[in-house]
């Protein structure tokens, strides 16, 4: 990995699109509580640790399909009437540092966007931690055609900034942001995981914040 601050310091950095889960949130203890949920409610047991990591990463289409028996999807839009995302958002953590991060790169006329696996519960996120007027554009599985790891999202946002994609940088968490960041050939940094091959390891967001600072 390079080192971080010669990467922010790069004057063609123009814009950093950033992951949710994992990322801007620590959700999951939330992920894990909605698909036991749904589980539970089609007579399922919990998931092991691994069902846990792939839900995390991966759409909820993909996760259903993974966590629930084909011959139980029937049964799977009762029980998601029952569930309302409110109470799952005392299970979710904003990252430590991550407001002052937005505003610092702000400042720094970088512009911010998100790209997530999730699907109707990103602007009900944004809105609840106030965060919404920081990212534009949010894509998410609802508004492409193929999830990550396929790059549409992320060239996506590319097409709306009218960026290169040497202009940008991804920060994600997970092996499937990892693969998103190659195909779609923009630069990628790993946060808080030491297993992803990135240009740089994001330890916090205070960190990354300093370096921000330090951009002419």
């Amino acid at each position: 990995m390079r080192t971080g601050p010669s990467q922010v310091a790069d004057p063609r950095l123009k814009g950093i699109v950033l992951d949710c889960d994992g990322v801007i949130l620590d959700s999951f203890q939330a992920n894990t509580v909605f698909y036991n949920s749904l589980r539970r409610g089609v007579g399922l047991p919990a998931m092991n640790s691994e069902e846990a990591s792939f839900v995390h990463s991966h759409s909820v289409h993909e996760s259903l399909r993974r966590i629930i028996p084909a011959d139980r999807w029937n049964e799977l839009e009762a029980v998601k009437k029952k569930i309302r995302y409110t109470d799952l958002m005392p299970y979710l953590q904003l990252e430590p540092g991550l407001e002052r991060f937005l505003r610092t790169a702000r400042s720094k006329g970088l512009r911010l966007a998100i790209c997530t696996n999730r699907t109707d519960t990103m602007g009900a996120i944004l809105d609840h931690y106030h965060l919404s007027s920081f990212f534009h554009p949010v894509e998410t599985a609802a508004t492409v055609t193929f999830p990550k790891p396929h790059p549409e999202g992320l060239n996506k946002i590319l097409g709306k900034w009218g960026l290169r994609r040497s202009e940008i940088a991804f920060i994600g968490d997970s092996a499937v942001d990892e693969q998103t960041a190659a195909s779609a050939r923009v630069r990628f940094w790993a946060y808080k995981n030491e297993r992803l091959r990135g240009d740089v390891l994001i330890q916090n967001f205070d960190t990354l914040s300093r370096w921000l600072l330090k951009r002419g």
